[in-house]
Protein backbone atom coordinates (compact mmCIF):
# COMPACT_ATOMS: atom_id res chain seq x y z
CA UNK A 1 0.00 0.00 0.00
CA UNK A 2 1.39 3.79 -0.85
CA UNK A 3 0.35 6.66 0.43
CA UNK A 4 0.96 10.20 -1.42
CA UNK A 5 0.06 13.55 1.12
CA UNK A 6 -0.97 16.38 -1.27
CA UNK A 7 -1.17 19.72 1.33
CA UNK A 8 -2.21 21.69 -1.53
CA UNK A 9 -1.52 24.90 -1.37
CA UNK A 10 -1.31 27.08 -4.24
CA UNK A 11 -0.53 30.44 -2.23
CA UNK A 12 2.98 28.39 -0.25
CA UNK A 13 3.91 27.00 -3.61
CA UNK A 14 4.49 30.55 -4.87
CA UNK A 15 5.58 31.54 -1.65
CA UNK A 16 2.61 33.69 -0.74
CA UNK A 17 0.79 33.91 2.74
CA UNK A 18 -2.85 32.32 2.76
CA UNK A 19 -5.18 33.30 -0.73
CA UNK A 20 -7.85 36.05 -0.04
CA UNK A 21 -10.85 35.90 1.51
CA UNK A 22 -12.53 37.07 -1.30
CA UNK A 23 -10.66 34.48 -3.83
CA UNK A 24 -11.54 31.22 -1.21
CA UNK A 25 -14.89 32.42 -1.09
CA UNK A 26 -15.34 32.44 -5.57
CA UNK A 27 -13.98 29.14 -5.38
CA UNK A 28 -16.69 27.72 -2.81
CA UNK A 29 -19.27 29.57 -5.07
CA UNK A 30 -18.15 27.84 -8.03
CA UNK A 31 -17.91 24.48 -6.31
CA UNK A 32 -21.49 24.80 -4.84
CA UNK A 33 -22.99 25.94 -8.32
CA UNK A 34 -20.81 22.91 -9.75
CA UNK A 35 -22.55 20.37 -7.37
CA UNK A 36 -26.07 22.02 -8.17
CA UNK A 37 -25.71 21.56 -11.89
CA UNK A 38 -25.83 17.90 -11.22
CA UNK A 39 -28.38 17.37 -8.84
CA UNK A 40 -31.40 17.26 -10.92
CA UNK A 41 -33.27 14.50 -12.67
CA UNK A 42 -30.52 13.55 -15.87
CA UNK A 43 -31.74 13.67 -19.36
CA UNK A 44 -31.15 11.01 -22.13
CA UNK A 45 -29.26 11.88 -24.86
CA UNK A 46 -28.49 8.58 -27.65
CA UNK A 47 -25.42 7.46 -28.37
CA UNK A 48 -25.72 6.68 -32.03
CA UNK A 49 -28.87 5.79 -34.40
CA UNK A 50 -30.97 3.15 -33.94
CA UNK A 51 -30.58 -0.56 -35.19
CA UNK A 52 -32.64 -4.07 -35.07
CA UNK A 53 -30.72 -5.29 -32.08
CA UNK A 54 -32.75 -8.20 -31.91
CA UNK A 55 -32.84 -9.25 -35.19
CA UNK A 56 -28.72 -8.37 -35.41
CA UNK A 57 -27.81 -10.81 -31.77
CA UNK A 58 -29.90 -13.35 -32.68
CA UNK A 59 -26.92 -15.96 -33.46
CA UNK A 60 -24.19 -13.67 -31.61
CA UNK A 61 -22.52 -14.37 -28.28
CA UNK A 62 -21.48 -12.13 -25.70
CA UNK A 63 -18.77 -13.16 -22.81
CA UNK A 64 -18.63 -10.19 -19.85
CA UNK A 65 -15.53 -10.67 -17.79
CA UNK A 66 -16.24 -7.81 -14.22
CA UNK A 67 -13.21 -6.81 -12.43
CA UNK A 68 -14.54 -8.57 -9.90
CA UNK A 69 -18.08 -10.28 -8.71
CA UNK A 70 -17.23 -9.69 -4.98
CA UNK A 71 -17.65 -6.06 -5.90
CA UNK A 72 -21.80 -4.91 -5.51
CA UNK A 73 -21.32 -2.06 -8.19
CA UNK A 74 -19.81 -4.58 -11.18
CA UNK A 75 -22.25 -7.28 -10.05
CA UNK A 76 -25.08 -5.41 -10.60
CA UNK A 77 -24.31 -4.00 -13.48
CA UNK A 78 -23.10 -7.61 -15.01
CA UNK A 79 -26.62 -9.11 -13.68
CA UNK A 80 -28.57 -6.12 -15.35
CA UNK A 81 -26.83 -7.10 -18.72
CA UNK A 82 -27.61 -10.61 -18.51
CA UNK A 83 -31.35 -9.93 -17.98
CA UNK A 84 -31.22 -7.42 -21.28
CA UNK A 85 -29.67 -9.92 -23.06
CA UNK A 86 -32.23 -12.85 -22.31
CA UNK A 87 -35.03 -10.25 -23.32
CA UNK A 88 -33.27 -9.39 -26.61
CA UNK A 89 -33.00 -13.30 -26.96
CA UNK A 90 -29.47 -13.77 -27.31
CA UNK A 91 -26.53 -15.95 -25.21
CA UNK A 92 -24.68 -13.62 -22.17
CA UNK A 93 -22.47 -15.35 -19.86
CA UNK A 94 -20.54 -13.54 -17.31
CA UNK A 95 -17.19 -15.19 -15.67
CA UNK A 96 -17.15 -15.13 -12.14
CA UNK A 97 -13.68 -13.99 -10.14
CA UNK A 98 -12.53 -12.48 -6.94
CA UNK A 99 -10.42 -9.57 -9.40
CA UNK A 100 -7.58 -12.27 -10.00
CA UNK A 101 -5.38 -11.55 -13.30
CA UNK A 102 -5.15 -14.61 -13.70
CA UNK A 103 -9.17 -15.57 -13.80
CA UNK A 104 -9.54 -12.72 -16.07
CA UNK A 105 -7.15 -14.69 -18.64
CA UNK A 106 -8.95 -17.97 -18.11
CA UNK A 107 -11.86 -16.27 -18.95
CA UNK A 108 -11.14 -14.92 -21.88
CA UNK A 109 -9.59 -18.22 -23.42
CA UNK A 110 -12.67 -19.69 -22.25
CA UNK A 111 -14.68 -17.55 -24.22
CA UNK A 112 -12.43 -17.95 -27.15
CA UNK A 113 -13.16 -21.78 -26.48
CA UNK A 114 -16.85 -21.44 -26.96
CA UNK A 115 -17.70 -19.74 -29.61
CA UNK A 116 -18.24 -16.45 -28.30
CA UNK A 117 -18.27 -13.28 -30.41
CA UNK A 118 -17.16 -10.58 -28.18
CA UNK A 119 -15.74 -10.62 -24.87
CA UNK A 120 -16.57 -7.32 -22.43
CA UNK A 121 -14.15 -6.59 -19.71
CA UNK A 122 -16.05 -4.09 -17.10
CA UNK A 123 -15.26 -1.86 -14.52
CA UNK A 124 -11.58 -2.47 -14.42
CA UNK A 125 -10.55 -5.99 -15.67
CA UNK A 126 -7.81 -4.69 -17.79
CA UNK A 127 -6.22 -5.88 -20.84
CA UNK A 128 -3.35 -4.69 -19.93
CA UNK A 129 -2.21 -7.62 -17.56
CA UNK A 130 -2.95 -10.11 -20.99
CA UNK A 131 -2.21 -8.41 -24.27
CA UNK A 132 -1.38 -12.05 -25.40
CA UNK A 133 -4.51 -13.36 -24.58
CA UNK A 134 -5.70 -10.65 -26.15
CA UNK A 135 -4.12 -10.27 -29.45
CA UNK A 136 -5.12 -14.23 -29.61
CA UNK A 137 -8.76 -13.80 -29.23
CA UNK A 138 -8.52 -10.82 -31.39
CA UNK A 139 -6.61 -13.21 -34.21
CA UNK A 140 -9.40 -16.14 -33.52
CA UNK A 141 -12.16 -13.47 -34.30
CA UNK A 142 -13.15 -12.52 -31.28
CA UNK A 143 -13.80 -8.87 -30.63
CA UNK A 144 -12.36 -7.42 -26.98
CA UNK A 145 -13.50 -4.42 -25.59
CA UNK A 146 -13.40 -2.57 -22.26
CA UNK A 147 -16.32 -1.12 -20.72
CA UNK A 148 -16.66 1.18 -17.77
CA UNK A 149 -13.08 0.95 -17.41
CA UNK A 150 -11.62 4.39 -18.95
CA UNK A 151 -12.56 8.56 -18.56
CA UNK A 152 -13.35 10.06 -21.81
CA UNK A 153 -10.24 11.20 -22.15
CA UNK A 154 -7.88 8.11 -22.29
CA UNK A 155 -6.89 6.29 -25.13
CA UNK A 156 -8.58 2.48 -24.98
CA UNK A 157 -5.73 0.15 -23.84
CA UNK A 158 -4.00 -2.64 -24.82
CA UNK A 159 -5.30 -2.61 -28.31
CA UNK A 160 -8.47 -3.71 -27.70
CA UNK A 161 -11.72 -3.48 -30.53
CA UNK A 162 -13.20 -0.47 -28.39
CA UNK A 163 -13.36 1.34 -25.46
CA UNK A 164 -17.06 2.70 -24.42
CA UNK A 165 -16.22 5.64 -21.55
CA UNK A 166 -17.27 7.22 -18.47
CA UNK A 167 -17.01 10.88 -17.59
CA UNK A 168 -14.80 9.20 -14.46
CA UNK A 169 -12.97 13.25 -14.32
CA UNK A 170 -15.94 15.02 -14.05
CA UNK A 171 -16.84 12.34 -10.91
CA UNK A 172 -13.47 13.55 -9.38
CA UNK A 173 -14.47 16.94 -9.63
CA UNK A 174 -17.76 16.47 -8.13
CA UNK A 175 -16.47 14.55 -4.69
CA UNK A 176 -13.95 17.52 -4.42
CA UNK A 177 -16.45 20.41 -4.91
CA UNK A 178 -18.81 18.91 -2.26
CA UNK A 179 -16.11 18.71 0.25
CA UNK A 180 -14.81 22.45 -0.57
CA UNK A 181 -18.87 23.89 -0.71
CA UNK A 182 -19.85 21.67 2.50
CA UNK A 183 -16.50 22.82 4.62
CA UNK A 184 -16.59 26.41 2.99
CA UNK A 185 -13.10 25.76 1.91
CA UNK A 186 -11.61 24.00 4.58
CA UNK A 187 -11.46 20.39 3.45
CA UNK A 188 -8.92 18.10 5.02
CA UNK A 189 -9.85 14.62 3.55
CA UNK A 190 -8.13 11.26 3.21
CA UNK A 191 -8.81 9.86 -0.48
CA UNK A 192 -9.00 6.24 -1.33
CA UNK A 193 -7.78 5.22 -4.67
CA UNK A 194 -7.25 2.00 -6.33
CA UNK A 195 -4.21 2.36 -8.65
CA UNK A 196 -4.62 -0.29 -10.98
CA UNK A 197 -8.00 0.61 -12.13
CA UNK A 198 -7.69 2.93 -15.21
CA UNK A 199 -10.76 4.75 -14.21
CA UNK A 200 -8.56 6.03 -10.96
CA UNK A 201 -6.22 7.94 -13.01
CA UNK A 202 -9.33 10.03 -14.21
CA UNK A 203 -10.92 10.72 -11.19
CA UNK A 204 -7.66 11.49 -9.74
CA UNK A 205 -7.41 14.46 -12.02
CA UNK A 206 -10.79 15.58 -12.06
CA UNK A 207 -10.69 15.29 -8.02
CA UNK A 208 -6.75 17.35 -7.92
CA UNK A 209 -7.96 20.12 -11.06
CA UNK A 210 -10.87 20.73 -8.60
CA UNK A 211 -8.86 20.91 -5.57
CA UNK A 212 -6.70 22.97 -7.41
CA UNK A 213 -9.24 25.45 -9.16
CA UNK A 214 -11.55 26.00 -6.39
CA UNK A 215 -9.76 25.54 -3.34
CA UNK A 216 -5.81 25.32 -3.27
CA UNK A 217 -5.33 25.57 0.26
CA UNK A 218 -7.56 22.41 0.71
CA UNK A 219 -5.70 19.72 2.51
CA UNK A 220 -6.00 15.82 1.51
CA UNK A 221 -3.80 13.11 1.34
CA UNK A 222 -4.20 10.30 -1.40
CA UNK A 223 -3.88 6.56 0.13
CA UNK A 224 -3.68 3.59 -2.76
CA UNK A 225 -5.44 0.32 -1.23
CA UNK A 226 -5.37 -2.65 -4.42
CA UNK A 227 -8.92 -3.92 -5.15
CA UNK A 228 -8.03 -7.19 -3.87
CA UNK A 229 -6.76 -5.57 0.10
CA UNK A 230 -10.28 -3.42 0.48
CA UNK A 231 -11.21 -6.28 2.84
CA UNK A 232 -7.88 -5.99 4.95
CA UNK A 233 -6.41 -2.71 4.32
CA UNK A 234 -9.47 -0.16 4.31
CA UNK A 235 -10.24 -0.35 7.82
CA UNK A 236 -7.01 -0.42 9.22
CA UNK A 237 -6.30 2.65 7.09
CA UNK A 238 -9.09 5.13 7.82
CA UNK A 239 -8.56 4.36 11.77
CA UNK A 240 -5.26 4.92 11.47
CA UNK A 241 -5.89 8.62 9.70
CA UNK A 242 -8.58 9.36 12.23
CA UNK A 243 -6.05 8.69 15.17
CA UNK A 244 -3.08 10.84 13.20
CA UNK A 245 -4.96 13.73 11.81
CA UNK A 246 -7.55 15.31 14.60
CA UNK A 247 -8.40 18.08 11.54
CA UNK A 248 -9.69 15.37 9.28
CA UNK A 249 -13.10 16.07 8.02
CA UNK A 250 -13.92 13.72 5.00
CA UNK A 251 -13.20 10.38 3.48
CA UNK A 252 -13.38 10.06 0.04
CA UNK A 253 -13.31 6.62 -0.95
CA UNK A 254 -13.55 7.51 -4.63
CA UNK A 255 -15.53 3.76 -5.54
CA UNK A 256 -18.48 3.89 -3.25
CA UNK A 257 -18.04 -0.27 -2.45
CA UNK A 258 -15.18 0.73 -0.26
CA UNK A 259 -17.59 2.42 1.73
CA UNK A 260 -18.35 -0.89 3.63
CA UNK A 261 -14.90 -0.63 5.51
CA UNK A 262 -14.80 3.06 5.69
CA UNK A 263 -17.59 3.64 7.65
CA UNK A 264 -17.46 1.16 10.59
CA UNK A 265 -13.99 2.88 11.09
CA UNK A 266 -15.47 5.85 11.53
CA UNK A 267 -18.08 4.81 13.69
CA UNK A 268 -15.74 2.43 16.11
CA UNK A 269 -13.94 6.21 16.64
CA UNK A 270 -17.00 7.98 17.75
CA UNK A 271 -16.41 10.62 14.61
CA UNK A 272 -19.68 10.36 12.59
CA UNK A 273 -20.41 14.12 13.35
CA UNK A 274 -16.96 15.20 12.40
CA UNK A 275 -16.14 13.00 9.64
CA UNK A 276 -18.08 12.67 6.35
CA UNK A 277 -17.65 10.56 3.58
CA UNK A 278 -18.57 11.46 -0.51
CA UNK A 279 -17.80 8.86 -2.68
CA UNK A 280 -18.71 7.76 -6.16
CA UNK A 281 -20.54 5.21 -8.40
CA UNK A 282 -24.54 4.73 -6.94
CA UNK A 283 -24.31 1.42 -5.77
CA UNK A 284 -27.83 0.72 -4.03
CA UNK A 285 -26.37 -0.08 -0.89
CA UNK A 286 -24.20 2.80 -0.69
CA UNK A 287 -27.23 4.74 -1.12
CA UNK A 288 -29.08 3.12 1.33
CA UNK A 289 -25.90 4.43 3.76
CA UNK A 290 -26.98 7.92 3.02
CA UNK A 291 -30.64 6.96 4.67
CA UNK A 292 -28.81 6.27 8.09
CA UNK A 293 -26.21 9.13 8.20
CA UNK A 294 -23.46 6.63 7.38
CA UNK A 295 -22.63 8.49 3.78
CA UNK A 296 -22.93 11.96 3.28
CA UNK A 297 -23.09 11.79 -0.43
CA UNK A 298 -22.94 10.00 -3.75
CA UNK A 299 -22.63 10.42 -7.41
CA UNK A 300 -24.36 7.88 -8.55
CA UNK A 301 -24.75 6.41 -11.87
CA UNK A 302 -27.86 4.53 -12.86
CA UNK A 303 -26.58 0.57 -12.91
CA UNK A 304 -29.09 -0.31 -15.07
CA UNK A 305 -28.63 2.62 -17.31
CA UNK A 306 -24.77 1.81 -17.65
CA UNK A 307 -25.69 -2.22 -18.12
CA UNK A 308 -27.80 -0.38 -21.38
CA UNK A 309 -25.41 1.43 -22.68
CA UNK A 310 -22.28 -0.76 -22.47
CA UNK A 311 -24.74 -3.64 -23.83
CA UNK A 312 -25.55 -0.80 -26.68
CA UNK A 313 -21.83 -0.13 -27.59
CA UNK A 314 -21.05 -4.08 -27.50
CA UNK A 315 -24.24 -4.92 -29.62
CA UNK A 316 -23.25 -2.01 -32.11
CA UNK A 317 -19.84 -3.32 -32.45
CA UNK A 318 -21.18 -7.10 -33.47
CA UNK A 319 -23.89 -5.20 -35.65
CA UNK A 320 -21.41 -3.09 -37.93
CA UNK A 321 -22.21 -0.23 -36.19
CA UNK A 322 -19.73 2.20 -35.76
CA UNK A 323 -18.03 1.91 -32.09
CA UNK A 324 -19.42 3.64 -29.22
CA UNK A 325 -16.85 6.03 -27.37
CA UNK A 326 -19.19 8.06 -24.99
CA UNK A 327 -21.47 6.10 -23.63
CA UNK A 328 -23.72 9.10 -22.32
CA UNK A 329 -24.20 7.83 -19.02
CA UNK A 330 -25.00 10.80 -16.68
CA UNK A 331 -24.13 11.75 -13.51
CA UNK A 332 -26.46 12.32 -10.46
CA UNK A 333 -25.26 13.81 -7.28
CA UNK A 334 -27.46 11.87 -4.03
CA UNK A 335 -27.55 13.30 -0.56
CA UNK A 336 -29.68 12.81 2.01
CA UNK A 337 -32.06 16.04 -0.23
CA UNK A 338 -32.71 13.51 -2.73
CA UNK A 339 -31.68 10.46 -1.55
CA UNK A 340 -35.96 9.53 -1.30
CA UNK A 341 -36.08 9.72 -5.06
CA UNK A 342 -33.94 5.98 -5.02
CA UNK A 343 -36.52 4.02 -3.18
CA UNK A 344 -36.16 2.12 0.18
CA UNK A 345 -34.35 -0.25 0.51
CA UNK A 346 -32.35 1.79 -2.60
CA UNK A 347 -32.94 0.34 -6.32
CA UNK A 348 -30.29 0.58 -8.89
CA UNK A 349 -32.90 1.59 -11.59
CA UNK A 350 -34.08 4.39 -9.76
CA UNK A 351 -33.77 7.94 -9.09
CA UNK A 352 -32.55 8.72 -12.64
CA UNK A 353 -36.18 8.88 -14.37
CA UNK A 354 -36.96 6.33 -17.40
CA UNK A 355 -36.32 8.47 -20.26
CA UNK A 356 -33.12 6.20 -20.79
CA UNK A 357 -35.72 2.80 -20.69
CA UNK A 358 -37.83 4.04 -23.43
CA UNK A 359 -34.93 6.15 -25.57
CA UNK A 360 -33.06 2.37 -25.69
CA UNK A 361 -36.14 0.39 -25.99
CA UNK A 362 -36.48 2.57 -29.37
CA UNK A 363 -32.70 2.27 -30.57
CA UNK A 364 -33.20 -1.70 -30.41
CA UNK A 365 -36.43 -1.06 -32.54
CA UNK A 366 -38.08 -3.35 -29.93
CA UNK A 367 -41.78 -3.51 -30.64
CA UNK A 368 -44.28 -2.43 -27.46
Amino acid sequence: MTSHLRTTSLAAALGLASLSPAYAQDGVAAATEAIASYSGLPTFTAPGPAFDAKACMADKKIFTIPASSAIPFIKTISDHKGELAAKLGFEHMVWENQGDPTQWIQGIEHAVNNGFNLVSLLAGADPRFFEPQVAAAQAAGVKVVTSHLTGLEQDAPAGVDAATAIDYKKAGELMANWTISKTGGKTNALVLVSNEALSTDSIVSGLTEAFAANCPDCKYEIVNVPIIEWATKIQPTVAGALQSNANLNYVIPIYDSMSTFVTPAIAIAGKGDAVKVATFNGTPFALDLIRDGSVEMDIGENLDWIAHAMLDAEMRLLCGQEAIRDSKVPLRVFSAENVAEVGAPADAAMGYGDAYQAGYKDLWMLAE
